[in-house]
């Protein structure tokens, strides 16, 4: 590896490791597993470096590699487990109960198996959205298109606000 790759990964791992690890625990719900595909990730990413020519921002190129790492583990994975569409995730899912502390921790787990339920690339979207990421930088990361981004991002937004909004069901009280 080159002392350029080796510094460009240093400063990539600074900026955006918690990033990576919050990807990885957002598509993979095993912690062991998570781990290991943040690791994967950041191999990728490694390995990639050598091929930086700074064409794109260092934020769009690890956000690509850990996408395409991230996109590669969850084919590998979905011969066990059924992807749905955005319209037909219809109830959200039983967090526990007495081992949420507050009222925010439910609230994010809540989210958290929301996008776990996402198809790949809405939750991939979404979750880049969450970190901050522009519409065009989530385009270039993902290959769709500004339009697309903005699109997926409004309908799960909705998808996802509209699990907070309902009213409780007859005899069920909030």
């Amino acid at each position: 590896m080159t002392k350029r790759a080796d510094e460009l990964y240093r400063q990539a791992g600074e900026q955006f490791a918690p990033a990576l690890a919050r990807l990885a625990r957002a598509v993979e719900r095993n912690p062991d597993k998570a781990r290991d595909l943040e690791q994967e990730m950041h191999c990728a990413l490694w390995a990639s470096l050598q091929r930086f020519e700074g064409q794109c921002t260092l934020k769009t190129w690890v956000y690509r590699v850990a996408h395409n790492v991230a996109a590669d583990h969850v084919a590998r994975a979905a011969g066990g487990r059924r992807m749905v569409s955005l319209e037909d995730i219809e109830a959200l899912p039983d967090v526990g109960d007495t081992e949420v502390k507050t009222a925010e921790a439910l609230v994010m787990a809540q989210v958290t198996e929301l996008v776990a339920r996402l198809p790949a690339l809405d939750a991939q979207v979404i979750i880049l959205w969450l970190e901050g990421e522009t519409g065009a930088g989530i385009a270039e990361i993902t290959g769709l298109s500004p339009n697309a981004v903005s699109v997926r991002v409004h309908r799960i937004k909705t998808l996802l606000a509209s699990h907070f909004t309902q009213p409780a069901s007859q005899g069920e009280q909030r």
